[in-house]
């Protein structure tokens, strides 16, 4: 199918990508037009969570959107959350509690769990199970995972 361009907001920076085939999805502009890798490629169904990325601050998987469907809309990634030096504190949480092992989920962990703790600071951890749950954790992190995720929400309330 033909190409045709498509103008949005990445990580608070306007793109305009003049070729972006109406076939490619959102992950494939993400890694390849942009070259932005904290979005992993992991099943391609949008049921493991390793391409999760906030539409419009809502968490969403990048690998079942179209990028077509995103044009005019605000994509953040995992790169703009935060960064080395000036972590969200979702991050920095993810880090103290060594809540990592081969790292392949930890982008949908941390995009989830930010999205969570944006709509709910002080979730319970019945909540935070639920809403993890549809992100898979390969290394059996689990443990580190809600640690981290409690701690994310007791930094997040500390700033406020």
């Amino acid at each position: 199918m033909r190409s045709s361009g498509l103008a949005c907001t990445v990580n608070g920076r306007d793109v305009e990508l003049p070729g972006v085939s109406r076939e490619a999805s959102l992950l494939h502009m993400l890694r390849n037009d942009l070259g932005i890798n904290g979005p992993k490629y992991g099943c391609g169904l949008g049921q493991c969570g390793a391409c999760t990325v906030w539409v419009d601050g809502v968490a969403a998987r990048a690998c079942v959107i179209p990028a077509h469907g995103v044009a005019g809309r605000a994509i953040t990634t995992l790169e703009g959350l935060g960064s080395r030096g000036d972590w969200h504190p979702v991050q920095q949480a993810f880090e103290d509690a060594q809540a990592a092992q081969c790292g392949y989920c930890l982008n949908g962990m941390v995009m989830q769990a930010a999205a969570l703790l944006a709509r709910d600071p002080q979730p319970s951890e019945e909540r935070i199970r639920a809403e993890l749950s549809g992100n898979l954790c390969r290394c059996g992190t689990h443990v580190e995972i809600l640690d981290a995720v409690r701690r994310a929400a007791v930094l997040m309330s500390a700033k406020s």
